[in-house]
């Protein structure tokens, strides 16, 4: 996409509705989902039946085995993938009864998500990575470029605006990340194993930013993660394993 139309490509696509928006931080509620695949003529079975509550403002870690399904859930949670059964609740918008359109809109006006990959465009800035929800939205680009900046000065970012993701350290790249899925203030912040790739300092501002996320900002975190050093800074932890969830904070790791 050419940079000239990038503003007018964000935002012609923009068009939030507010009764996607639940009113104040919602929870997240699942009950009774499943989530299996094919493969072949096997069926693999996921989520088997979960119930979950997350209370609003929250700062809650899932943790469990490799393949276990963390990042499925994360996935369903956001409406990016659909459940075999049951529902998802964000507030009192069962995200389960929505179509494409409308799931689109709901994650713009209330979900922001941390991926484990970075997913930044390379040939945009850090700055214009962080921003484009914003641009999304339909606000204007200096107005977005300010709150940006902000956000990404909060995060130690303050000399790395205009520098491309390739110029970027891994910890940086993160921090980014975060901006972009915290810069609309979102209610629901997602976040699938944002600290996979990170040293034991940068996990642990990555950390801090998840918690004053729920503590200052009010979002209700959600992160999936099989580490044990990030899993510790959350106010609960739950653990997925054979497609069940348990909760406690002496949920093992392992």
């Amino acid at each position: 996409m050419p940079r000239r139309s990038l503003s007018h490509e964000l935002t012609s696509a923009a068009h939030t509705d507010p009764a996607l928006r639940p009113h104040g931080p919602p929870p997240i509620r699942l009950r009774g989902v499943h989530k299996r695949y094919w493969h072949g003529a096997e069926q693999v079975k996921v989520l088997d039946g979960v119930d979950l509550d997350i209370a609003p403002g929250r700062f809650v870690s899932l943790v469990g085995p490799s393949g276990a399904g963390k990042s499925t859930l994360l996935q369903l949670v956001a409406g990016l993938e659909a459940v075999t059964a049951g529902t998802i609740n964000i507030g009192d918008v069962v995200v389960t009864d929505l179509d494409d359109r409308a799931l689109a809109r709901l994650r713009l006006a209330t979900i922001g998500f941390v991926f484990q990959t970075f997913q930044l465009i390379p040939t945009l800035t850090a700055l214009e990575n962080a921003v484009l929800p914003l641009l999304l939205t339909g606000m204007a680009r200096k107005r977005a470029a300010g709150e940006g900046q902000g956000l990404l000065g909060e995060l130690g970012l303050t000399t790395r605006l205009d520098h491309l993701p390739e110029q970027l350290s891994v910890g940086e790249k993160q921090r980014v990340c975060m901006a972009r899925a915290m810069v609309a203030r979102p209610s629901v912040l997602l976040a699938d194993e944002p600290t996979a790739n990170l040293d034991g300092p940068a996990t642990d501002e990555v950390m801090r930013t998840l918690q004053r996320a729920a503590k200052v900002r009010g979002m209700t975190v959600l992160m999936a993660t099989h580490d044990a050093r990030a899993a510790a800074y959350a106010d609960a932890v739950y653990t997925l394993r054979g497609g069940k969830v348990t909760g406690g904070r002496s949920a093992e790791l392992a």
